[in-house]
């Protein structure tokens, strides 16, 4: 499947100089800080923007995408920089009506290309690791279907590793599956929502966005 995008922009840089009475961090830790967002501020950086084939805004206390079209997807980043070996987690709070609504995290984006990795999983239990590049179809490296998945509503903590060339899919903390794939080591990190085939079926809400390097 083909899915056609839409990729919001938005860019901050923050500087954020810390000190802790009972530990001292690294300098790299200082200068190069890991993404972590809350969305309690609505000029956290992530792109925003409405169209007519999708919506991605702060809304209700975190970053909000629903989208029109349908087989659309689209994806925001809070930030230009590149990552590599790093573990994303995110809350969702599903709100679609679509049960084939997918949703997760992208990794290892190349600049500000169509070039990157997106997990996701959806409210009837499905689950696709899959592929783009810039105009090329998506390939799907594996997709199948998992009884950890039980978010037909309510809200669901995702967990992607994304380095070594390995992509690894958690859902509540529990590991649902990986792949191996090496075409992108390192790039950018974000947040993804796509549809199937209904007109606004899918509506989800993001919150609580962290980013660590693997093994920490």
């Amino acid at each position: 499947m083909k899915l056609a995008g839409l990729k919001v922009f938005g860019f901050v840089i923050v500087l954020v100089f810390a000190a802790l009475a009972c530990a001292v961090p690294s300098v790299d830790s200082i200068l190069n800080p890991m993404p972590k967002d809350d969305f309690s501020s609505d000029s956290s950086g992530w792109g925003t923007g409405t169209d007519d084939s999708s919506s991605v805004e702060y809304a209700n206390s975190g970053l909000q995408m629903i989208v029109y079209t349908p087989f659309y997807v689209t994806w925001s980043t809070q930030s230009p920089d590149s990552y590599e070996n790093v573990h994303i987690e995110a809350n969702v709070k599903n709100e679609s009506t679509d049960p084939e609504a997918l949703f997760g995290i992208v990794c290892n984006e190349q600049g500000t290309t169509q070039s990157f990795y997106y997990v996701g999983v959806s409210p009837d239990g499905y689950y696709a690791f899959i592929k783009s590049a810039v105009a090329q179809d998506d390939v799907f490296l594996k997709e199948g279907t998992s009884e950890l998945i039980s978010i037909s509503s309510g809200s669901v903590r995702l967990g992607l590793d994304c380095g070594g060339g390995v992509l690894t899919l958690y859902v509540n903390g529990q590991q649902v599956d990986s792949v191996s794939d090496s075409t992108y080591t390192s790039g950018v990190v974000g947040l993804f929502a796509a549809s199937d085939d209904q007109n606004s079926g899918t509506n989800v809400t993001f919150d609580d966005f962290v980013v660590t390097k693997l093994g920490q």
